[in-house]
C-alpha cells in the first residue's frame, strides 16, 4: 500500500454523522470519498443484538472508555465516559432512543448565529433521514435511511413505569417528537427488524460497493495537513497520508474532533504552547464550550421476576429470549433495556420541559459495569439544558494519548439546585403504587429523601454522564465560534467539522438524531458548493475538481480487526 493517496473528500471519523456524509458525498460518481475510522469494523454480533449494549460498555474493543477529569463538584470523582469506537461510533452502542429535542432548541441556535439552522431549516432533515414504521405525517418522514420503529418488548418494569408517571400527574405521549414533547411513554428506537439501526446500517451498509466510496478501519487519524491555511489532507498516526482534493471533514465527535484540530496546530494559543505545538491557527474557541447531560440514577430492587436480570431464573429467560430473537427476531433480546421514559418540567410556567427520564429494567451500578444479583429498576433523570460549561483540552501531543475532558459538571450553582427538583420528581414517581406493587426496596439511595442537602449528597456521590457531549468546535459569530453556518473551520480553507461539536447548545433530548440531522444537513451544503463559486472560499473551488479516478485500495481496509 503506498504511503499517500488522494481523494477528493477525506472524512475523519465514521460515526453518526461521517456515514451519512458518506453516502451522500459519494451518490455523485464523478466524486471520490474516503472514510477514515480508527476502531474496528462493525461485524459483532453485540453491535447488532439490540440488548448487547451492556457488553459493549465494557467493550476496550469497540469503546474508547475516556474517563473525565476529576470533577470538583462530585466529590472529585473522574466519571467514566464511553464513545463508539467502530464503524457507526456511538450510534453502533447506544441505547437507541431516538428523540430531537423542541423547535425552541434550533430556532436557539439560529439566535446564536446559525442562520439556517432554525427549526424550520432542520425539520426537512430530520423527515429526510427517517424511515418511521408508523408512516409519514408532518413531523415523520417514511423511506429514509435511518429505521425507526416501536419497541417489539418491554419488561414489566417499564409497564409499572408508564402508569406511575401517568399518577404522578404526566400524561401519557406517545410521540415524543411530535407536536408536544411532554409526558410519559415508551421511546421509538432506531432498529430495523428487529436489530439495531446504527448510521453504518443505514447509510454505510447499502452503498459499501461503491467504486468512489473506500472505508478504511483501524485507521486513527494524527493530525490534519495544513498548507497555507488549507487544509490538504490527513496524516495517520502509522505515517500514512491521505490527501484530500477538496476538503478535510471532521466527523470524530465532541471529544476528538477538537483534540484532533489541537494535535494539529489549530486551537487556543495557551494549550497549544503548552504541549510545544507548532500554532499554525490560533482559535480560541476549539475544545471549549463542553456541555452534556448529567444524569442522576434512583435504583431499587423488587421480588417480583418483572426485569431484566442477573439471576438462575433470569439466565433461563435469557435462553429463551435468545430462540426468540434468533427465529423471530421477537423477545427480551430486541430490547434497547432503557425502554420507556419521558419530559417533564420542574415548573408548570415552564414553555417546555427542562428534564428528561429514561427507565432502565434493570439494576445498574457504574454504568452496568458492575453487575448485581437480582431484580430491579433504575431510573434516570437529567437536567436537559444545564448551565456549566468545559472544555476538552490535551494531555501531551501524542494523539495515541486520550484527551483531557473536563465538563465541569454543576460549577453552576443553579445546575445543583436543577438536579435536586429533578430528583425529587424521579422519586414521586417511584413512590406511586404501580412501582410498589413489584415489592420493591430502596438501592441508592437507600431511602427515600426529602431534605435538600441530603439530596445534594446523594448527587454529589453519584450523578453520571448520560452520554451528550456537545458543543466543542460550536457554530456562530462570536469570538468563541469555531465554525461558520456552513460548518466551515473560521480561518482555514477546506476543513469543516460535522458532528455534535457544532452544536451551540445542547438540544432537549438524546443527540444521536440530532446528530445525524447535521450529516444530512453538511452534506447538502458541501454538495451545493461543488457547483458555486464563493469569492471567500476560492481556494477550495480551484482545489475541488470533480474525478472519475478509481480509489486507490480496497474498501474496509484494516489494521485493527
Amino acid at each position: 500500500m503506498k504511503n499517500r493517496l488522494e481523494f477528493d473528500y477525506v472524512i475523519v471519523g465514521a460515526g453518526s454523522a461521517g456515514c451519512v456524509l458518506a453516502n451522500r458525498l459519494s451518490a455523485n460518481p464523478e466524486v471520490t470519498v474516503c472514510l477514515l475510522e480508527a476502531g474496528p469494523r462493525d461485524r459483532s454480533p453485540f453491535i447488532h443484538i439490540p440488548v448487547g449494549i451492556g457488553y459493549l460498555l465494557r467493550s476496550r474493543t469497540y469503546n474508547w472508555q475516556f474517563y473525565t477529569e476529576p470533577q470538583k463538584e462530585l466529590n472529585n470523582r473522574r466519571l467514566y465516559t464511553p464513545r463508539g469506537r467502530m464503524l457507526g461510533g456511538s450510534s453502533s452502542m447506544n441505547a437507541m432512543v431516538y428523540t430531537r429535542g423542541v423547535p425552541a432548541d434550533y430556532d436557539h441556535w439560529e439566535t446564536l448565529g446559525g442562520t439556517g439552522w432554525g427549526w424550520r431549516d432542520v425539520l426537512p432533515y430530520f423527515k429526510r433521514a427517517e424511515d418511521n414504521t408508523r408512516g409519514a405525517d408532518d413531523y415523520h418522514g417514511k423511506g429514509g435511511p435511518l429505521g425507526v420503529t416501536d419497541l417489539r418488548f418491554v419488561c414489566d418494569t417499564t409497564r409499572a413505569f408508564i402508569k406511575a408517571g401517568q399518577l404522578a400527574g404526566y400524561p401519557l405521549n406517545d410521540d415524543f417528537n411530535g407536536a408536544v414533547q411532554e409526558g410519559i411513554g415508551e421511546y421509538q428506537v432506531t432498529h430495523r427488524n428487529g436489530q439495531r439501526c446504527s448510521s453504518a446500517r443505514a447509510y454505510l451498509e447499502p452503498v459499501r460497493e461503491r467504486s468512489n466510496l473506500t472505508v478504511m478501519t483501524g485507521a486513527q487519524a494524527g493530525r490534519v495537513l495544513l498548507k497555507n491555511q488549507r487544509a490538504s489532507g490527513v496524516e495517520l498516526v502509522d505515517r500514512r497520508r491521505i490527501e484530500a482534493r477538496c476538503e478535510v471533514i471532521l466527523s470524530a465527535g465532541a471529544i476528538q474532533s477538537p483534540q484532533l484540530m489541537m494535535l494539529s496546530g489549530i486551537g487556543p494559543e495557551s494549550e497549544l504552547k503548552q504541549h510545544d505545538i507548532e500554532i499554525k491557527h490560533c482559535l480560541p474557541g476549539v475544545g471549549q464550550n463542553l456541555q452534556d447531560h448529567l444524569d442522576i440514577l434512583l435504583v431499587q430492587r423488587c421480588r417480583e421476576p418483572a426485569s431484566f436480570a442477573f439471576t438462575p431464573r433470569g439466565m433461563l429467560r435469557g435462553v429463551k429470549g435468545l430462540w426468540d430473537y434468533a427465529t423471530r427476531r421477537q423477545g427480551m433480546f430486541t430490547s434497547t433495556v432503557a425502554e420507556a421514559g419521558g419530559f417533564i418540567k420542574t415548573r408548570p410556567e415552564l414553555e417546555y420541559p427542562d428534564c428528561q427520564l429514561h427507565l432502565t429494567s434493570a439494576l445498574l451500578k457504574n454504568h452496568g459495569l458492575e453487575l448485581e444479583y437480582g431484580y430491579g429498576w433504575s431510573l434516570h433523570i437529567c437536567d436537559l439544558r444545564p448551565k456549566s460549561r468545559g472544555y476538552v483540552g490535551l494531555h501531551s501531543a501524542d494523539p495515541l494519548q486520550a484527551a483531557k475532558i473536563d465538563p465541569r459538571y454543576l460549577s453552576e450553582a443553579a445546575d445543583m439546585e436543577q438536579m435536586v427538583e429533578a430528583y425529587k420528581l424521579a422519586q414521586d414517581i417511584s413512590l406511586q403504587q404501580p412501582f410498589k406493587d413489584l415489592n420493591p426496596h430502596w438501592k441508592r439511595p437507600n431511602k427515600a429523601l426529602y431534605d435538600r442537602q441530603e439530596i445534594r449528597e446523594f448527587v454529589r456521590a453519584q450523578a453520571e454522564t448520560i452520554y451528550h457531549p456537545v458543543g466543542t468546535c460550536k457554530m456562530g459569530t462570536d469570538g468563541l465560534a469555531v465554525v461558520d453556518p456552513q460548518l466551515r473551520v473560521r480561518g482555514i480553507d477546506n476543513l469543516r467539522v460535522v458532528d455534535a461539536s457544532i452544536m451551540p447548545t445542547l438540544v432537549g433530548g438524546n443527540t444521536n438524531a440530532p446528530t445525524i440531522m447535521i450529516g444530512e444537513k453538511a452534506a447538502d451544503m458541501i454538495v451545493a458548493g461543488q457547483s458555486t463559486v464563493d469569492i471567500n472560499r476560492v481556494n477550495l473551488n480551484a482545489a475541488c475538481r470533480p474525478t472519475t479516478e478509481p480509489a486507490k485500495f480496497s474498501q474496509a481496509s484494516s489494521n485493527a480487526n
